[in-house]
């Protein structure tokens, strides 16, 4: 069994990535030498699969494997800045190049010069991003925002996304040609739940890590444990396993973690045992039910209602980020914020009036 870890650092017991990933089940096995295959090249490579699957640490190993292995290694969350800040944090800025930039600046591509940089949910980028992002992979160069003068790089890029960029493309919101220039090397990681030969040596890694933190001896999972924690279909992946494991050692009793004692929400469960009452039935034909009964009922306003509940629905399930969505209903962001904003999921704050556009609107009432 190989075993990657994040590196300490003192933010980790707050962070929200999955810390931690193993290579025991035989698609975790293949994926791995899929990997050490590719790592020593300079390809870019583009890493898929769900929030929580450990994209980062598969990144790092590739970094770690590769000829750049003592260069810099920088990760950068591409949804993490407004579309109004990312170009000056990837490419840099220079003195007064907007308001509040007091100085000079170099941006993540000249910080990870000579090494890897790790863009993650890649496709959060702003089109026009897309679009100086491309010409800095195919020049191999950055311009400073607020400058004219091309700083060389010498970068590989490895880049993650936990959506289907091919969808995102054929709704007109991410670049063909980026696409490509990204996706030299795929690589996919399974959800937890498609190798579950993964999941109880990751749980006890877990254990040990932080029963270690929290001062206990040595931690015991009993068999209907183990066995509930591998029939468990893990939407959360990594990350969720992680957390269930954590709060499980704070509630166990005799160093001993019991079936009793792991907390899965009630509400995927509930989700798995419909899914497995209804494998036969496509999620096509249950929508046509669904639209039936509504007929049957005679609903008012319904074309509005199925609208506004479709929106809901996705803007939920993409845990209230607009990009993602857009791309999941195959909608432009501002259509989306249009209709977030028109069903009440989004508010816009209204700007108050000056007190001058106040005493001015006062005399035109006096007169």
């Amino acid at each position: 069994m190989q075993l990657l870890t994040l590196p300490p650092t003192p933010a980790l017991a707050t962070s929200i990535r999955a810390t931690a990933q193993v290579f025991e089940d035989p698609k975790s096995e293949a994926l791995l030498a899929h990997l050490q295959q590719i790592a020593p090249s300079d390809a870019s490579v583009l890493i898929i699969g769900e929030t929580g699957t450990g994209k980062e640490l598969v990144a790092r190993h590739v970094h770690n494997l590769s000829n750049r292995c003592n260069g810099p290694f920088v990760a950068v969350n591409c949804g993490a800045f407004s579309e109004n800040l990312v170009e000056a944090e990837l490419f840099g800025h220079e003195k007064g190049a907007f308001t509040g930039a007091l100085g000079a600046k170099a941006g993540w591509f000249e910080e990870a010069n000579g090494g890897t940089l790790f863009l993650d949910e890649i496709g959060d980028l702003p089109m026009p991003i897309q679009v100086k992002l491309l010409r800095v992979l195919q020049e191999r160069e950055v311009v400073r925002l607020g400058s004219r003068k091309s700083i060389p790089i010498n970068v590989r890029v490895l880049a993650a996304t936990n959506v289907q960029l091919e969808k995102a493309i054929n709704a007109g919101n991410f670049r063909e040609d980026l696409y490509y220039r990204l996706n030299v090397v795929s690589l996919e990681l399974s959800p937890l739940r498609e190798r579950p030969g993964d999941i109880l040596p990751l749980a006890n890694h877990f254990i040990v890590e932080y029963g270690r933190r929290l001062g206990y001896e040595q931690i015991v999972l009993d068999q209907d444990a183990r066995c509930k924690l591998v029939e468990y279909s893990w939407p959360g992946n990594i990350r969720e396993l992680e957390n269930v494991i954590h709060h499980t050692l704070l509630i166990c009793r005799n160093n001993l973690i019991r079936a009793c004692d792991l907390h899965l929400s009630n509400l995927r469960l509930e989700r798995q045992e419909e899914t497995s009452q209804t494998t036969d039935e496509s999620a096509e034909a249950l929508l046509q039910r669904a639209f039936q009964k509504l007929f049957e009922e005679e609903c008012g306003a319904l074309h509005e209602r199925v609208e506004a509940t479709l929106l809901r629905t996705a803007y939920r399930f993409c845990h209230g980020n607009q990009v993602h969505t857009a791309n999941l209903l195959g909608l432009s962001r501002n259509i989306t914020r249009a209709q977030l904003i028109k069903f009440g999921e989004l508010v816009v704050n209204k700007r108050r009036p000056t007190r001058h556009e106040q005493d001015g609107r006062l005399g035109s009432l006096s007169i």
